[in-house]
């Protein structure tokens, strides 16, 4: 049968045909080499059937790869790490602020904001150059859920508030230029027609094109805490709890891993593991 043919399920319950370019694709960008990428589309491809859903092939296509190197699994299930940052979006907005911090800005997190009619909590305060960007963060804890046109035109309502306060305050330093939506989904197509025609500016899982969140996060070696292989759920949430979200944050700082027990055998290959993947 021709893998053309085999119908996939997604996480939003849509159907689709399976693509091998795209498997090939997601297991590149992980830095595997060509000879891991062949073996691991070839397994895959000998266990697809009718219906199988895109959780189970990205199951499979994981624990080949973790076989091989776990640093390379943990990049490869980089979109599942973002959704584990939940079940609030808090995690969210610090990890965006700090992918934020190491492009230059200058960044506040959760802060009261007056906007001309009603006061504001905007999630992530942004400076660079003088100028000031108000970012809202928009998390689904679950796949397949993408930021309909309510989001962008809700938004664009507090930061034109906002911006009348902040651009008519003498005390304000800088000018606020920019409102930014950012989601670790998708943008549906009219959303993303209000936020062209409006200008605010929005940030996705794959928006904009080569620019999203992944290229960014690949780029920049800015890995959620959540990728890794090594550290366990409760491990994880111990370190999001003290607002550590990065991966990048425990090189040169071991306190959390002494703090949490871990012995000095297994704390060695997480930091390698670390090591590895925050290598930009």
């Amino acid at each position: 049968m021709e893998t053309g043919t085999i119908e996939i399920i997604k996480s939003s319950g849509k159907k689709v045909s399976f693509s091998l370019d795209k498997l090939k694709a997601s297991l590149k960008r992980t830095g595997a080499e060509a000879e891991t990428v062949k073996m691991i589309v070839d397994k895959v491809r000998d266990e697809l059937y009718q219906g199988i859903s895109t959780k189970e092939i990205y199951n499979r296509a994981f624990a080949l790869l973790k076989k091989k190197k776990s640093y390379l699994a943990s990049k490869y299930k980089l979109k599942k790490a973002i959704y584990e940052l939940g079940p609030t979006g808090f995690p969210f907005e610090r990890f965006v602020g700090e992918v934020l911090r190491y492009s230059g800005y200058n960044i506040e997190i959760g802060k009261i904001v007056q906007g001309q009619c009603v006061t504001h909590e905007i999630d992530v305060i942004a400076q660079k150059n003088n100028e000031t960007s108000i970012i809202e963060c928009k998390f689904h804890s679950q796949q397949g859920l993408n930021c309909n046109v309510k989001i962008p035109l809700y938004i664009n309502s507090r930061y034109k508030d906002v911006q009348a306060h902040w651009n008519s305050n003498a005390k304000t330093k800088s000018k606020l230029t920019n409102g930014w939506v950012v989601t670790n989904t998708r943008f549906t197509e009219d959303a993303l027609q209000y936020g062209k025609c409006v200008g605010l500016y929005l940030l996705s899982w794959d928006y904009p094109k080569n620019d999203g969140l992944k290229h960014r996060i690949d780029r920049l070696g800015l890995y959620p805490i959540t990728v890794s292989t090594l550290l366990t759920n409760r491990e994880k949430q111990f370190l999001l709890s003290r607002d550590v979200v990065l991966c990048r944050s425990l090189i040169g700082d071991t306190f959390y891993l002494d703090h949490l027990g871990i012995s000095e055998t297994r704390k060695a290959r997480i930091l390698n593991e670390i090591k590895m993947l925050c290598k930009p």
